[in-house]
């Protein structure tokens, strides 16, 4: 693998901008494995904080994801990406946006678009990448539970407005579905995943950062017919409202459930954090996405474990250990198909 690969990242939330600061290292030349086209296909469903204002008051698509993928793949994080990422804390009518978030919405209103605003915020921080929206339509999430009720919108389902108090209460979710169904994706997202070497799907939240993206159909038809190295990297924990007591084989499931069949592989985090760091994240009900191996491969899908933990007293992915796990599992890949 000494050519330069086209490479897309698929998903939201932090998982995709953490996954692309660390792939962002690796393009252009210089490196045995290089990245020659580094494309992130990002969800435009939130509908909380300061994105879900905006969408509500301005009739814009969120642009929180979007945001922080511009300052993940920044050719610099210093300034510009700080003031990017900025959030004004007074007591005013601004609290609780984020300066990216504002910038991004005055764009739109001056370049006529929000395509075109995510091109310009582009060049204003010269990033290393290209970022699509996975459509430009209004589309909410509607999620069936096992139980009948109906959660309609993102934060209703991922609880994100109970922040700070007990965790949602209901049953599992059995379907997820976008509202328009026929929502259409961004033609230059489906060329990215036509002529990617490697895609890398996730890490984020199952229902509401990862599957939205693969429930546009032509994306997921796309994924589905491609013939690049598919990957999906698992989350590190459980996260109450929408994967508790979830499996990693049940994260495969659920997106080939929805999706079919659009991985060969699966990162697991092998890693394991403090005693202390599980026992404070288990009094909020999140415990490591558990995993068995031989489970995994009965499901089609390749296992490739590894320490993707960043440390610390908050369990996160580690950007450069995700971009080498990436690496490494597509180099395995080649060689065991070779």
């Amino acid at each position: 693998m000494t050519e330069l690969l086209n490479i897309v990242a698929i998903g939201g939330g932090t998982g995709l901008s953490t996954m692309l600061r660390g792939l962002k290292d690796y393009v252009g030349g210089g490196r045995p494995v290089s990245i020659g086209q580094l494309s992130a296909i990002v969800t435009v469903t939130d509908e909380g904080g300061s994105s879900g204002r905006l969408r509500k008051e301005l009739s814009m698509l969120p642009p929180g994801d979007i945001r922080n993928c511009i300052v993940a793949l920044a050719e610099e994080e210093k300034l510009l990406s700080r003031l990017f990422s900025y959030r004004f804390e007074s007591d005013s009518s601004l609290h609780g946006h984020s300066l990216g978030n504002l910038l991004i919405a005055a764009m739109t209103d001056i370049m006529g678009g929000f395509d075109h605003a995510i091109l310009a915020a582009s060049e204003v921080l010269a990033i290393r990448g290209v970022i699509y929206p996975s459509t430009l339509e209004h589309v909410r999430l509607r999620a069936t539970l096992e139980d009948g009720n109906v959660l309609v919108g993102e934060t209703a389902i991922s609880g994100e407005h109970l922040i700070g108090s007990e965790a949602p209460q209901h049953s599992r979710i059995s379907r997820l579905a976008i509202d328009p169904m026929d929502a259409k994706p961004v033609d230059q997202a489906i060329a990215a995943i036509e002529n990617a070497d490697i895609i890398v799907i996730g890490p984020g939240s199952l229902y509401t950062s990862v599957l939205p993206n693969l429930l546009i159909g032509s994306i997921g038809e796309a994924l589905l017919n491609s013939t690049a190295f598919r990957v999906y990297v698992g989350n590190i924990m459980t996260q109450p409202g929408e994967t508790e007591n979830y499996s990693a084989q049940e994260h495969i499931r659920t997106i080939v459930d929805h999706a079919g069949p659009v991985m060969d592989a699966m990162i697991v985090n092998s890693g394991r954090p403090s005693a202390s760091v599980l026992e404070s994240y288990a009094a909020k009900n999140q415990f490591p996405v558990a995993f068995e191996l031989d489970k995994i491969r009965e499901l089609g899908v390749v296992p490739f474990p590894r320490d993707v933990t960043a440390g610390g007293e908050w369990v996160r992915h580690d950007p450069r250990a995700l971009a080498e796990a990436v690496f490494m599992a597509a180099e395995k890949s080649i060689e065991s198909s070779g």
